[in-house]
């Protein structure tokens, strides 16, 4: 946009002397308005995160793992609110239950959010549209993942390490861990990890669900594939 808007700019003041000054007027007052509303919207942001655990709790996210801690996270409707909406409405159906971190790479983020552990997989809902936004990804940011096309969001997110400001405006960060984060630190590295930290239950804080801990996490069912019916058939 602001190249666009530079080579409007230039074009404009070569047609100087062949062109009205209304004219060019008219032609630039499309570019300034659209930046002065994207400078408004982002004044309206919130950039400071509540990490007060008693306040809108609707907006926490709590991630109970196989280690036996409790994650929470700050939502943040304001940034991406359809992201949001999803994360919450995937944790109430209790989507992310049993889901691994497939994806853990040292010193840059974890991944998760895809129950086949691949990166290849997602829930039954449409992909949806980038809400990018101008909050940077510092440590603690929680941020949805994609493929390819900035439209392609749908259930897989990441939990960033250390600061990486080259995701910004690429990813759409719509949270921050605001409670244990030396658990997120903890989460077992590769990809995917040979032993991977899972999320035994998501929660929404406002329904007030207890914490479950690995004793008490039921197993997932084993996905039955045709290898495996092929060798039943034969024994």
């Amino acid at each position: 946009m602001i190249r666009h808007f530079a080579l409007t700019a230039i074009a404009a003041a070569f047609t100087f002397s062949a062109a009205p000054a209304a004219a060019q007027d008219m032609s630039l007052t499309p570019a300034v308005e659209n930046v002065e509303s994207t400078n408004e919207q982002t004044r309206q942001l919130p950039i400071r995160v509540n990490f007060d655990m008693q306040e809108d709790r609707e907006n926490i996210l709590l991630l109970d793992l196989s280690t036996g801690e409790r994650v929470a996270i700050r939502l943040v409707p304001e940034w991406a609110p359809n992201h949001v909406e999803r994360i919450k409405m995937l944790a109430r159906d209790g989507f992310y239950n049993g889901v691994p971190f497939h994806r853990v790479i040292d010193g840059f983020m974890a991944q998760t959010g895809d129950p086949t552990g691949t990166g290849q997989g997602g829930s039954t809902l449409p992909d949806l549209e980038e809400e990018f936004n101008m909050l940077p990804h510092v440590r603690g940011t929680v941020s949805m993942a994609r493929a390819d096309s900035e439209d392609s969001a749908n259930s897989q997110f990441f939990i960033v390490f250390y600061p990486r400001f080259a995701l910004d405006r690429r990813y759409t960060n719509f949270g921050r861990v605001i409670n244990n984060m030396a658990a997120v630190d903890a989460i077992q590295r590769g990809e995917p990890p040979s032993n991977p930290t899972r999320i035994l239950q998501a929660s929404i804080a406002a329904d007030n669900v207890p914490q479950v801990m690995p004793s008490q996490a039921p197993q997932r069912e084993e996905r039955i594939t045709l290898d495996m019916l092929n060798a039943a058939g034969n024994e």
